[in-house]
């Protein structure tokens, strides 16, 4: 959530008027179970039809030494950052609609231009990591 308090203060700051937050939850159920899964654990139903494993995606934290790899997370699920060997069965949401951008402090004193969608995804992404 600390990215989203900070996504407001800097919203504040400017005095431009709060966007509504997407439910992260639901556009996971929407766009992303289809192929990782209701549970994100990567056996969801048009996965196996792809002919690739789709990646548990509750183990991020735990494969990045506990930290959750918010940004990495956020740039592969829009688009920006594919590695060569990354599955081109996975969409670039980044190319649809992820809402309204808004500044996100991502170092001090840099901010970013982020998709509400995309910082709700990733949060419910986080909130999602098993130990």
């Amino acid at each position: 959530m600390k990215h989203i308090t900070s996504l407001f203060l800097v919203l504040t700051a400017a005095c431009v008027a709060e966007p509504e937050i997407p439910n992260g939850k639901a556009a996971f159920a929407q766009d992303c179970a289809s192929c990782h899964g209701a549970d994100a654990k990567g056996a969801g139903p048009v996965a196996q039809s792809l002919g690739v494993l789709a990646p548990d995606l509750t183990h991020l934290s735990a494969q990045n030494g506990g930290v959750f790899p918010r940004e990495q997370v956020m740039a592969i699920i829009d688009g920006l950052n594919r590695d060569p060997h990354f599955s081109t069965a996975m969409p670039e949401f980044g190319a649809g609609d992820l809402g309204e951008a808004v500044i996100v402090e991502t170092a001090p004193g840099v901010g970013t231009p982020t998709p509400v969608g995309l910082i709700a995804l990733a949060d419910y992404l986080e909130s999602i990591q098993s130990p």
